[in-house]
């Protein structure tokens, strides 16, 4: 029971920074969200019956084609760094909502520079 009430307090934790912000037309991972990742990527490696999705997403600026493409580029770099840190690909899913979910509308930097992420999501 202890154990698992561990689990569930740093899958709490790990809850509350999952969004990785990208910058315009890019797929690259900022070092800032380095750390965040690795602690996702170790919980999960610790933890092998937990599973994620990684969504991508981006702004509104580009045609929808294009940004399925890119939110699903951003979601497999995610994808990426996790494996590479030795979490199995069993435990990953990715989908891309492209520009369909935004997190803040509106045209403003603000909105563009929110909208552009990934998010890590605990099944």
């Amino acid at each position: 029971q202890r154990a698992r009430d561990m689990i569930a307090q740093e899958k709490a934790e790990l809850e509350s920074q999952q969004t990785v912000y990208f910058d315009f037309d890019s797929a690259a991972i900022k070092a800032e969200f380095f750390p965040v990742l690795r602690k996702h990527a170790e919980f999960l490696v610790k933890n092998p019956s937990q599973n994620v999705v990684i969504e991508g997403h981006t702004d509104s600026r580009g045609t929808p084609e294009y940004n399925i493409a890119l939110g699903e580029s951003r979601a497999k770099t995610v994808e990426t760094f996790f494996r590479n840190e030795g979490v199995s690909g069993s435990q990953i899913s990715v989908v891309s909502y492209g520009e369909e979910k935004p997190a803040v509308t509106g045209t403003s930097e603000y909105a563009f520079a929110q909208n552009r992420r990934s998010i890590v999501v605990y099944q």
